[in-house]
């Protein structure tokens, strides 16, 4: 490899050359440092140990570290955003020598990703040749040449320009669909790497727990098993492409007072056990299964000490209870935060001090890192923090890009590679599967679903019926091509005598909002005259299929609201398509759970498309005709009204239920529990098996076999639940313990088989010790977690059981590095 990277070195500066030509290159190309076999990164003609691939790493480490200087460390514990958001150049300029950046930098943030749009990013292969540019300058023109970790975000595809467009995480975590998330996760891992990015700011891993926050669509659910599996499967995906998986947001954050957001984002109510159980769960699975070797704190406290200084969570918890290897990275200002708003200290350079005694590695935030950065030169030179923590902070982070593989080969950018595979055909097939496994069927009276061919006049009326307004490029792609739902059924329907006629009827939002969720207002003239529009046409077909819901303006970072209706006017359309008399289906786009009690009552069907991705018009218009049967399943618990909530599972015994004999306002049941989804087919659950009734460890094999009793193929996602009978501290009355999505022909059966480990039996015990007690285990196997449908009991006995009281370490797989087949893995 090493004797093609001369060459390949000079093809890139031919091609910055050519493709940037308008802008003169200040920084030649230092051939000389470029030898058979080895980079000589700080220009002394000679092998140092750091230099020599064929070194330990963490002798390469202390061989760097003994090199740098005050002034190079402290440059490696910040994030430079990228052009646009901070740096005003797009490729090195003669300014940078004079800038921070001339003694390195640990990450570059979104540097020439999707925005905004530029010739560097004009094509795969101009970004990826941008991203190599911009690297050699770090690489040749400082002093010891460290190589950039180019990190970039990842939660929709990844943020780059062209990139493969995928549904949201919510979709995601609708599909219960492990592999598919591995598959996700290595295609952003693939584009990324093509493309000069080595560091992916996914998965999300907050267990959201209030229905009205606004970042529900981008996670992956509110149970934290289902979290913890579809994120062990995506950071796999990303790392097994030799980019570094960066979950997010640790830890506690899903479940901030209020679900309110923006400064609020503060003062989480989570008693220690929760935490422990729900918030901290995921990460602790990524890390020890996946070897993430990223991750970002998070803005809120947790029982009054804020994240961002916590000792406890982001060294105790972290480093030495879940394993972690790699570096944190603080989210944009919560460093600053700290005096800004938690108050805990007062001014910026005493943020720093905290945030680097108690483990956060790299600072990040949309202005240039010069404050923070002379802040820890400043600390070390007053004697407030030892170099020896400094080196410690230093060496997370460049364990990091020895694991990258940059003091191998720095160049990580393929500009030819790069134009083949993003957003390929391969890649964009994956994108569409995730768009139809996402859907969930909700409601088909008298199985008016699937259409096929029996209506030959199909209305399709809505605000986001033909707009790609729940496409959000926030964190993800720009440029895209998109199909709307009226798109998709002329597709679907391009050779029947179908026709297909659009009315938008009203806008997602209306004048004043979201003031007016407040105090409701009426029509104005504009709206009573499209909604009359959308009825006419209703009048004039045979079915209406009306697409409502959710938008950029009304759900994600940021947008909190204080009522789960359908936002703006959508209702009064819905109620004015109902009185029509004619069938209607709702597709209902959504980026959080809704209170649709009006359209579970009157509309005959409901489809659920879960911020479906680019593609999603396409599979919506599938699985209305029957091209695709839906087999998603809810990724949380749907409430009947707001004033239900905090309504969630997992929940301790009769948190979630109270008898309508006491005439409660609260509880008035729900609309759709955690994990329900409606199929065209229906299958039959029998013959539970578990391999011992009696276990000494805990370690169980449960068996079940699953037919499809139906007449078309279809998806069934099995879903196991566990209770601890009897308990000596209060345990959930049932907690996910497994989940599989499989396809069965009609008739087809399989057995289903889950492995039930010590840790999913384990608590927390009265003298605050984890610990799996012997006693009886309930198992519950079943299509949601109220349609349970076999129950089986097994039982831990035995001394081992009994003096399991103390702390249940899991073993740790540790992240390979970047020459080892199985990194990641």
């Amino acid at each position: 490899m090493f004797s093609k990277l001369l060459p390949a070195f000079a093809l890139l500066i031919v091609h910055c050359g050519n493709l940037f030509s308008q802008q003169s290159n200040p920084f030649p190309l230092k051939n000389h440092i470029y030898k058979q076999g080895w980079i000589d990164f700080n220009k002394n003609n000679k092998k140092d140990i750091y230099e020599d691939p064929l070194q330990p790493v963490e002798k390469r480490i202390d061989n760097l570290l003994a090199q740098m200087t005050l002034e190079e460390k402290s440059c490696q514990l910040a994030t430079y955003y990228g052009h646009g958001k901070v740096l005003k150049d797009s490729l090195p300029t003669i300014e940078w020598n004079q800038l921070i950046l001339k003694d390195g930098i640990a990450n570059i943030d979104e540097h020439i990703n999707n925005t905004p749009r530029i010739k560097e990013n004009e094509t795969p292969f101009n970004n990826a040749t941008a991203i190599n540019e911009t690297q050699r300058f770090f690489v040749e023109y400082t002093r010891l040449g460290i190589p950039v970790d180019f990190s970039n975000e990842g939660i929709r595809g990844l943020c780059a320009r062209h990139a493969t467009s995928f549904p949201s995480m919510n979709a995601v975590g609708c599909t219960w669909n492990k592999e598919l998330a591995f598959q996700q996760g290595k295609v952003e891992g693939k584009e990324a790497r093509v493309l000069g990015y080595t560091n992916v700011y996914a998965p999300i891993l907050d267990v959201v727990r209030d229905q009205r926050w606004g970042r529900w669509e981008g996670t992956f659910g509110e149970d934290p098993f289902l979290v913890a599996r579809m994120g062990v499967a995506m950071a796999r995906g990303i790392q097994s492409e030799k980019v570094v998986s960066t979950p997010k947001h640790y830890v506690g954050y899903g479940d901030c007072k209020g679900a309110r957001q923006w400064d609020a984002r503060t003062d989480p109510h989570i008693t220690p056990s929760e935490m422990y159980y729900i918030h901290e769960y995921p990460f602790r699975k990524v890390f020890r299964e996946a070897g993430a070797l990223g991750v970002m704190s998070s803005y809120n406290d947790y029982n009054g000490v804020p994240i961002a200084s916590n000792h406890f969570y982001l060294t105790t918890k972290l480093r030495n209870e879940m394993g972690f290897k790699g570096y944190v990275v603080s989210d944009s200002y919560s460093i600053e935060r700290l005096s800004d708003i938690h108050n805990v200290c007062s001014d910026h350079k005493e943020s720093c001090l905290l945030a680097l005694q108690a483990g956060l590695n790299v600072r990040t935030d949309f202005n240039t890192p010069d404050e923070y950065i002379n802040n820890i030169r400043a600390l070390v030179k007053e004697g407030k923090i030892p170099i020896k923590r400094i080196n410690e902070l230093v060496r997370n982070v460049l364990y990091v890009k020895f694991w990258l593989g940059l003091f191998d080969n720095p160049y990580t950018g393929n500009p030819e590679l790069a134009q083949q595979i993003v957003s390929s055909k391969e890649h964009q097939a994956m994108a569409l599967r995730a768009s139809r496994e996402c859907l969930v069927l909700l409601k088909n009276e008298n199985n008016i679903l699937p259409l096929k061919n029996n209506f030959k006049k199909i209305a399709v009326i809505g605000p986001n019926a033909h707009t790609n307004n729940y496409v959000p490029t926030h964190y993800g792609p720009m440029d895209y091509t998109f199909t709307s739902v009226y798109d998709g059924l002329k597709n679907v329907y391009k050779n029947v005598d179908v026709e297909i006629k659009y009315a938008k009827g009203i806008d997602l939002i209306s004048k004043g909002w979201p003031e007016n969720e407040l105090i409701p207002d009426t029509l104005s003239v504009n709206e009573n005259k499209s909604i009359q529009e959308a009825v006419d046409l209703a009048l004039q077909s045979d079915v209406v299929v009306v697409v409502l819901g959710d938008g950029t303006s009304t759900s994600g970072e940021s947008r909190t609201r204080s009522s789960l209706d359908l936002p703006g006017h959508q209702e009064q359309l819905l109620e004015a398509l109902v009185k029509t008399k004619k069938p209607v289906v709702l597709v209902l786009v959504w980026g959080r759970p809704a209170t649709i009690n009006f359209a579970q009552k009157y509309c005959k069907a409901i489809l659920g498309a879960p911020y479906p991705g680019a593609q999603g018009g396409q599979a919506i218009a599938e699985a209305l005709k029957g091209d695709y049967n839906p087999g998603g399943k809810l990724n949380g618990t749907w409430v009947k009204s707001v004033g239900q909530l905090p309504f969630n599972i997992p929940a301790k015994p009769n948190a979630n239920w109270e008898p309508m004999k006491n005439y409660s306002v609260a509880n008035k049941g729900l609309l759709y529990c955690f994990g329900f989804g409606l199929s065209y087919t229906q299958f039959a659950y029998d013959s539970i098996a578990v391999d011992s009734i009696e276990s000494k460890t805990g370690n169980i094999t449960v068996r079940c076999k699953i037919t499809n009793s139906g007449d078309v193929a279809g998806d069934e996602v099995v879903q196991l639940y566990i209770n601890d009978v009897i308990s000596s501290t209060t345990t959930y009355e049932k907690q996910l313990r497994g989940f599989e999505r499989i396809h069965l022909q009609p008739g087809e059966s399989k057995w289903v088989q889950f492995q039930i480990v010590p840790e999913d039996l384990e608590l927390i015990n009265t003298d605050n010790k984890i610990v799996v007690e012997p006693g009886e285990f309930s198992i519950m196997i079943g299509a949601s977690y109220d349609d349970i449908r076999l129950k089986k009991s097994f039982y831990v006995v035995g001394q081992q059981a009994k003096n399991q009281m103390k702390t249940v370490k899991a073993s740790v797989i540790p992240s390979k590095m970047m020459r080892d087949s199985d990194a990641g893995k």
